[in-house]
C-alpha cells in the first residue's frame, strides 16, 4: 500500500520572510535550519518538508545536514534543557556523578526528555567554565562547583 505524502506546514510570516531572503544565497540551508530551530526549538519533519519544497532542496539532503550537525534537534526538547559539562576538568571533578544523579531524579537517560516534557538532559564537551568544574547549564544559566547534593535545589528552581 503506498504511503501518503506528508502535509506541508504553514510557516510563521517571520520564517516565510527569512526563507525568501535567503533562498538564493550560498549557505541558505544552514541559515534556514538555524532559523527554524530558533522558532520551534527543533526541526519538525513537516517543517523540514516545507523548507525542502520552498528551497527546492531534496528532503534527504536536508536530513543529511540535520543529522551531520549535532546542533540540530530532530525531536522536541524539554521546556528546560539541562547540559552537563563533560570536558576534562568537569569530568575529573565529578561530571559523571552529576549525570547519574540527574538521570536518577529525572527518570531519564542522557539525550532524553522527561515524559511530561519539562526537562531534557544532555552531556556536552565543554561549557567554557573549567574553573567552576563540575558545571551544568539549565537553559543557558551556568551552575558551577556543583555537588550532587545540589541537584534537587537546581531542579526545583525550574519545576
Amino acid at each position: 500500500m503506498p504511503q501518503s505524502m506528508p502535509v506541508m506546514t504553514d510557516l510563521t510570516p517571520e520564517l516565510e520572510a527569512f526563507i525568501a531572503e535567503w533562498k538564493d544565497k550560498p549557505g541558505s540551508l544552514i541559515m534556514v535550519l538555524h532559523k527554524v530551530q530558533q522558532v520551534y526549538k527543533y526541526i519538525p519533519r513537516d517543517v523540514a518538508l516545507t523548507v525542502s519544497r520552498k528551497l527546492d532542496i531534496p528532503l534527504a539532503k536536508i536530513y543529511g545536514v540535520m543529522t551531520f550537525y549535532h546542533y540540530f534537534k530532530l525531536e522536541r526538547p524539554g521546556d528546560h534543557q539541562i547540559a552537563v559539562c563533560m570536558g576534562t576538568a568537569c569530568y575529573l571533578k565529578g561530571g559523571g556523578d552529576l549525570i547519574k544523579e540527574l538521570e536518577r531524579q529525572l527518570g531519564i537517560g542522557v539525550n532524553c526528555t522527561t515524559e511530561d516534557g519539562r526537562f531534557s538532559l544532555s552531556a556536552v564537551r565543554c561549557v567554557g567554565c573549567c574553573g567552576l568544574a563540575p558545571a551544568i547549564t539549565v537553559d543557558g544559566e551556568v551552575f558551577g562547583c556543583v555537588p550532587t547534593s545540589r541537584i534537587t535545589e537546581i531542579l526545583d528552581k525550574y519545576r
